[in-house]
């Protein structure tokens, strides 16, 4: 496959995610192998792995936008600076919805074969996240 080819796979399935569509999010952008360095240590690999952990996502904030702020793409890897614009309207990790706004920001690392995603390094400020959720005091 080709960079635009895997690139235009990651735009539809953005698309997907950000009208709710976990499931078609999962199987159109991953191998049903895939394997998510990202994943909590623990969680199966996969497509029922990513299941598990978009699902609880898509739970805590099921209005989330996906926003791709930059693209680099060479043979079989695309990296992506994105962030997440959501509000906490549902359960997350244990937390109660706050119905508060936020955003989230990461760095991912996709690498294709055959038009698929087979694996998925991610660093997310999450902690960031919790400072915006009121879960971890903000600074000063």
């Amino acid at each position: 496959m080709t960079s635009d080819m895997n690139l235009e796979t990651l735009q539809r399935a953005r698309d997907y995610f950000n009208a709710g569509d976990i499931e078609r999010y999962i199987t159109t952008l991953y191998a049903a192998e895939a394997v998510g360095h990202f994943l909590p240590p623990g969680m199966p690999q996969g497509h029922s792995g990513l299941r598990l952990f978009y699902g609880a996502f898509h739970t805590g904030f099921p209005d989330a936008q996906l926003v791709f702020d930059d693209i680099l793409s060479e043979g079989e890897r695309v990296v992506i600076r994105f962030h997440l614009d959501m509000t906490h309207t549902g359960e997350f990790n244990g937390i109660p919805a706050t119905n508060k706004r936020a955003s989230l920001s990461g760095i991912t690392i996709f690498r294709f074969v055959d038009g698929k995603v087979a694996e998925r390094w991610s660093e997310s400020d999450f902690f960031g996240l919790m400072q915006q959720l009121g879960v971890i005091p903000m600074p000063g």
